[in-house]
């Protein structure tokens, strides 16, 4: 394909049809849809919906057993369980994350996501191998995804020692945010793992990502220490709250305050919305200017046999647990599966402005409401080259 062509005949976010001039991997010019004849290297678009391409603010690629056998769930009713039971799977596969890591990234870059963050589990028994195989696996496809790491102390900050200065070598290899979990209910001291992932961030300048499960009161009270830390270390706009059930379990009237906090310090929030527990409250967040973002979290791994890279169907998902049937109101999801999302992980060169990187989808719909509920085959497009459609990637590297 030549440095410039022109796309034409697309629908952006659904409006009105037009041409886009795509030149060395940017959006180059914009313009109302031409009817004159097609020149050497143009694409037609047939009309089709043009959106920026998909963000996955939330996965756990190290976990995965995407292109293994199936294996039938075996964990306990616990959190605790579940990290011990995956402990246990992850010992007994012969396949290395290269493998399975990289068959499930593909299968998320074809799907359309082409931004993504990634949690990476580290502690001692194992130290920084899962980090350095991430590395390594994001360096492979760094044409094709801009891939950003989470370092992931799922077995405990405080309680595991020497977890910290992993954390901290990690930080030295590349690794852009660091990540913390259940401060109460796995660490039992709150402060003490909100002062070590604080201080490593802003020693570091990078972004914080807190997996948050704990419930009620509990979980409430922790979500306002962290937005004290981070109004305290001048985090704001770095810092994602991963889960937040918490938000979905009191009477909104309580959480308002809070929400409108999290809003003025740039907070985000990601959630997978999942069916078996309380979800964040999504259009009273939305309302109050609270940024909330979608992610798969676990796919086919120890912890759920579900799951398929696809984040259309991921805002479905939203839609449906909140019943979102008019039009915006699923446009919005569609938001939390794009443009949220790259508002949260704080990318800058993202849409469909002139001058924004040429990373988009082309889909047979007329809206962004029926991309939602239809998920229809798309193709994707990288820095203005189509490098998947139907769902698969056009240059496996596995």
């Amino acid at each position: 394909m030549a440095d410039s062509y022109w796309l034409r005949n697309v629908r952006p976010f659904g409006g009105a049809a037009e041409d886009f001039l795509i030149g060395d991997g940017l959006i180059a010019e914009r313009r109302p849809a031409s009817h004159a004849p097609l020149a050497a290297g143009d694409i037609d678009g047939a009309g089709q919906l043009l959106t920026p391409a998909l963000v996955e603010s939330h996965i756990h690629l190290d976990k995965t057993l995407w292109g293994q056998p199936w294996r039938p769930n075996s964990a306990g009713p616990t959190l605790k369980d579940y990290i011990a039971n995956e402990r246990r799977v992850l010992r007994e596969i012969d396949a290395p994350i290269a493998e399975r890591a990289g068959a499930l990234l593909e299968n998320c870059i074809a799907r359309g996501s082409l931004t993504m963050r990634c949690h990476v589990d580290i502690d001692p028994e194992f130290g920084l191998r899962h980090v350095e195989a991430m590395l390594a696996l994001r360096e492979r496809y760094r044409d094709l995804i801009d891939l950003e790491l989470v370092v992931f102390p799922q077995t405990g900050l405080v309680s595991r020692p020497g977890t910290a200065e992993l954390m901290r070598e990690a930080m030295g290899l590349g690794v852009e945010n660091v990540g913390g979990l259940d401060p109460c209910g796995i660490d039992n001291d709150p402060i003490a793992q909100l002062e070590i992932v604080f201080q490593l961030a802003s020693e570091f300048d990078r972004g914080i990502d807190i997996h948050l499960h704990d419930k009620g009161e509990l979980g409430l009270w922790q979500i306002a220490r962290i937005a004290d830390y981070t109004e305290r270390h001048q985090r704001q706009g770095r810092v994602m709250i991963s889960h937040a059930y918490c938000l979905g379990m009191a009477p909104w009237a309580q959480v308002r305050p809070l929400a409108e906090r999290l809003a003025v310090l740039g907070i985000s929030l990601m959630s997978s919305a999942p069916a078996d527990c309380a979800v964040p409250p999504f259009l009273d967040l939305r309302a109050t200017g609270v940024n909330l973002c979608l992610g798969s979290d676990g796919i086919r791994d120890a912890w759920s046999p579900m799951g398929n890279g696809d984040m259309l169907e991921r805002a479905m998902l939203l839609a449906f647990r909140f019943d979102l049937c008019k039009d915006e109101e699923l446009a919005a999801a569609f938001d939390a599966a794009s443009l949220s999302g790259a508002k949260a992980l704080g990318r800058m060169n993202y849409g469909l402005e002139i001058g924004q990187h040429a990373d988009f989808l082309l889909l047979p719909v007329q809206t962004l409401g029926e991309a939602v509920v239809a998920r229809p085959p798309r193709q994707v497009y990288r820095a203005g080259r189509l490098i998947a459609e139907h769902g698969r990637l056009l240059e496996s590297r596995l």
